[in-house]
């Protein structure tokens, strides 16, 4: 049975719940303050273990006080320690305000690098699907990252790859960013992110023009209005609406959506259903606080996603 890869980063989650986010010099008491895992990667690759598919999860893990949380996280979930590294491991400070927004302040540690040694006791037969993210393919390190995904891809052509670019998509070093899409990746992204990156504010001509740069499909979140994908081969925008639900926090919503869409893909569901599937879900994290479900409040949609654990 092929796998699913997913290599990015795991951080320890700080989130800090504010009446307001601060001002310069101004002095703002937090009502609430937790920890976490998190970071994009493990958001995704977590949804995927709990739906007992076939999974190798590429997560550096370093030193420090984050680093022992993060050890011990990904244990107590089951993850093997692929990448264990000598530097310190880094945090995301999440400011959570009232209405459930969050923002982020990351501080990178080890867990966003790359080094192609890593990977090199991978059977890469064994893959039908690889997710990264856009903040491994910013660093330093992402030219080893995107170098090693093009090698890829010339070996296993039939691979499908998910880039989730996040916020990043604008920052990224722009003649890195035209190889990534040369990978011709599923894109996942937010509907401000579409639209900054294509400078056009129509939503179609948004996603088909980032589909002529990817030649593939792209999948927009769409917050409260639930999301939507421009197939590959389709001139048809597919829509699934959002599943309503009463706002804990925002944190993780599109890194499960993406999760919950490759898992229903996996399962060979259509793209319409593997959108709505992924609404469940991530509507499911973000009515509870921190960026994943815990495995029992998954468990409990599996019957609204029209399927059981594969491993069962």
């Amino acid at each position: 049975m092929r796998k699913i890869l997913v290599f990015g980063n795991t951080c320890a989650d700080v989130i800090i719940r504010v009446p307001h986010l601060p001002s310069t010099a101004e002095d703002v008491e937090p009502t609430s303050q937790s920890l976490s895992l998190g970071g994009s990667p493990f958001n995704a690759a977590n949804v995927v273990r709990q739906a007992g598919i076939p999974l190798t999860f590429m997560t550096p893990t370093g030193t420090g006080l984050y680093g022992e949380f993060v050890r011990r996280g990904l244990v107590e979930r089951g993850f093997p320690l692929t990448i264990p590294c000598r530097e310190e491991n880094g945090c995301c400070y999440c400011l959570v305000e009232p209405n459930g927004e969050r923002t982020f302040l990351s501080y990178h540690g080890v867990e966003y690098t790359f080094h192609r040694e890593w990977m090199k006791d991978l059977n890469r037969a064994e893959y039908c699907m690889i997710y990264f993210s856009g903040f491994e393919v910013e660093e330093p390190t992402g030219a080893e990252l995107v170098a090693w995904l093009a090698d890829f891809r010339r070996q296993f052509p039939d691979c499908t790859f998910f880039f989730a670019p996040g916020p990043r998509i604008l920052t990224i070093a722009p003649d890195r960013l035209k190889a990534v899409l040369a990978l011709h990746p599923i894109l996942h992204v937010n509907e401000d992110e579409a639209r900054r990156f294509s400078g056009i504010d129509d939503l179609y001509a948004a996603a088909e023009w980032i589909r002529a740069r990817t030649g593939n499909t792209v999948v927009i979140t769409l917050a409260e209005k639930g999301s939507c994908a421009l197939p590959k081969e389709s001139n048809t925008l597919l829509f699934a609406p959002a599943v309503p639900t009463r706002i804990a926090d925002t944190i993780g919503a599109g890194d499960s959506h993406i999760g919950q869409l490759m898992t229903s893909l996996y399962r060979n569901r259509s793209l319409q259903d593997a959108l709505m599937d992924a609404n469940i879900v991530s509507s499911a994290v973000v009515s509870v606080p921190g960026a994943s479900l815990p495995d029992d409040s998954y468990r409990a949609l599996l019957p609204k996603l029209g399927c059981s654990l594969l491993a069962e």
